[in-house]
């Protein structure tokens, strides 16, 4: 049934050209969340195995690549990108700022930027401090800052993903209406 889900919203994805839509429904968002929750963890490995080389400094500059890429295409599989967020009505867009705005998404609805990705990173900081130092210890301390670095990414991105579900779950709701609109 997940599976069905999942593929039918792809499929709606895919004829909108080149931007997706936003989840109408509690099954198109459980399966967008699978979806960007699976790409997630296999970015996170990847950053993880860059973590394992002891490079003081080359896992910061991986986790912030990897972050850049990862929340424009957690924002793109919510229809919560910039683009995506002009093309709707304006009725709509107005409930998606004030979620933003309300719930703290700085990630959300912008151009990522390194600079927003770094400030997304110091939310973890101190595991990210601890893996800088763990990298001095030979094989073990390589292997936690491995984890350390998987588990930020994971951490920050579930956020961020949770933050977009909250949103979606807004624009599900009947859009808002004026007092002259009720006469």
């Amino acid at each position: 049934m997940a599976n069905w889900a999942l593929g039918k919203f792809l499929t709606r994805q895919q004829r909108a050209v080149d931007w997706a839509v936003v989840p109408a429904t509690t099954r198109e968002i459980d399966a967008v969340v699978r979806y960007c929750r699976r790409l997630v963890s296999r970015r996170a490995l990847i950053a993880a195995g860059v973590a394992v080389v002891p490079l003081p400094g080359i896992d910061w500059v991986t986790d912030v690549a990897v972050l850049m890429k990862l929340i424009p295409d957690i924002n793109h599989a919510f229809g919560l990108t910039p683009q995506q967020i002009e093309r709707l009505a304006p009725d709509r867009q107005v409930v998606v700022y004030k979620a933003i705005s309300a719930g703290g998404g700085m990630l959300i609805g912008k151009l990522v930027t390194r600079e927003l990705v770094v400030r997304a990173l110091r939310l973890v900081g101190v595991r990210l401090t601890t893996q800088q130092a763990a990298k001095f210890v030979p094989i073990a301390g390589q292997a936690v800052s491995a984890a350390l670095t998987y588990s930020s990414l994971r951490y920050v991105c579930e956020l961020h993903i949770q933050q977009c579900v909250a949103i979606s779950r807004e624009l599900m709701l009947p859009a808002p209406t004026t007092a002259d609109e009720s006469r």
